[in-house]
């Protein structure tokens, strides 16, 4: 028996029930924000990320599916969505006409990863990026948000753990701070953390190394080495998301895990299923665009792993539920097939979600069916209804039936289910 490969897995009826939910209330609330979507493709050249991540990354050096194509270009399954809707950004020049644009995306990304639980070499996210806005405002419209979503979705106990990874002007000097640091720790430090000591200080407060992390308590932190238009930045945010309410922790050692993050970087937490745990996360990150070849432009983003989100929700809701059809229709006999076949398709055409048996078996066996798909109605049609344009409609609920004329059945079947609540208007 074939089965998926280690680290994939498929999304089941029920589970996908869970996640259009998840979809339908983000995109509705991005949408409501401004938001347009945005859909890409799912192989990139390497260098797209390497350029933007960063070489000296676990993602870069360990974890990307990349292989050659058949011209020897090196191509690579997205580890993540960002630097590609940067690259559709400067490809389509976006920013010609106006620089300001806010889009989303949903889709599969692709780690190779130790598969365990709640971890996945294909993964899904949900991401928000927006272009051309320096203003703090919309680093703290972006936390509202993500709050916002998490609430509709139902999740409680929920902050946000923000902090200021600076700038060009202000980071050379934390640098070298934390190198002066890092020097005397070195004998205390894993290889990768002494590795990269010289080329990327920073992402040695990333390790997830106990050891490492017990050695870091004392490392020199960003914003004790903000400059004055970064402090006035990180202020602004947080005074705004007082103002709006949103609660939020200032985290010295959150420093986000790739290499293009500046200025404000931020987590949304949740402690519902007792242990804390990060549901979303994002930043700043002004310089990438031309980094990647674009115009100077500010931009800021986020992702949220919906696979975890999916997860928590779950746990907190239960899973989601297959749709059970409004109708399920019983053919007794070769003349009413043929004419439930047709009714069943003219309902699904207007909406209604409608089932029907094409094996020919017996009413007991139908309506046991019906009651095992979860229908809300059955539509009894044999010889004898038809003979009498008299068919047969049960609320399988209250046992209620109604007798519904066999010439023309739709119109009469969907007011009395619309007048019952059972289908919209």
């Amino acid at each position: 028996m074939i089965q998926t490969i280690r680290g994939f897995r498929d999304i089941l009826p029920g589970d996908t029930a869970l996640w259009q939910t998840i979809e339908k209330t983000a995109s509705q609330l991005f949408e409501d924000f401004g938001f347009q979507e945005i859909r890409l493709p799912v192989i990139e050249k390497t260098e797209l990320f390497a350029r933007s991540i960063g070489e000296v990354t676990d993602i870069v050096e360990k974890e990307m599916y990349t292989f050659p194509d058949r011209k020897g270009t090196n191509i690579t399954l997205r580890p993540e969505a960002t630097a590609s809707v940067v690259r559709s950004y400067i490809q389509h020049k976006m920013y010609a006409a106006d620089p300001i644009k806010k889009l989303y995306t949903i889709g599969p990304m692709f780690r190779r990863e130790r598969p365990q639980k709640g971890r996945y070499r294909q993964f899904y996210q949900i991401n928000a990026e927006v272009f051309g806005i320096s203003s703090p405002f919309i680093d703290a419209q972006l936390i509202l948000m993500l709050n916002e979503l998490f609430k509709r979705l139902g999740l409680t106990d929920l902050t946000a753990h923000i902090n200021s990874l600076g700038c060009p002007e202000c980071r050379p000097t934390f640098h070298q701070a934390l190198l002066d640091f890092l020097t005397k720790k070195k004998d205390r430090l894993c290889s990768n953390c002494t590795r990269r000591m010289d080329k990327n200080p920073l992402r040695t407060l990333d390790c997830k190394v106990p050891e490492c992390r017990e050695a870091l308590k004392e490392a020199p932190t960003t914003l004790d080495h903000l400059c004055g238009g970064c402090s006035d930045h990180f202020d602004t945010v947080k005074t705004t998301l007082e103002k709006q309410g949103v609660d939020f922790i200032v985290d010295k050692t959150l420093v986000r895990g790739l290499d293009y993050y500046s200025r404000t970087a931020f987590e949304i937490q949740t402690t519902a299923l007792g242990a804390q745990s990060a549901v979303a996360g994002g930043g700043r990150y002004d310089a990438l665009v031309k980094e990647l070849d674009g115009p100077e432009m500010p931009a800021i983003g986020f992702a949220i792993g919906f696979d975890r989100l999916a997860e928590v929700m779950e746990q907190l809701k239960g899973p989601g539920k297959v749709k059970a059809p409004d109708l399920f229709i019983i053919p007794l006999g070769e003349r009413a097939m043929e004419k439930a076949y047709l009714w069943s398709s003219k309902l699904n055409l207007k909406g209604v979600r409608s089932e029907t048996d094409y094996a020919g078996k017996s009413l007991k066996a139908l309506m046991k069916r019906a009651d095992k798909l979860g229908a809300g109605h059955v539509l009894i049609a044999g010889d004898k209804e038809l003979d009498e344009n008299a068919l047969v409609l049960r609320d399988m609920k209250t046992r209620d039936q109604t007798t519904v004329p066999s010439d023309d059945p739709i119109d009469n079947i969907i007011k009395i289910l619309t007048d019952k609540g059972t289908i919209r208007d």
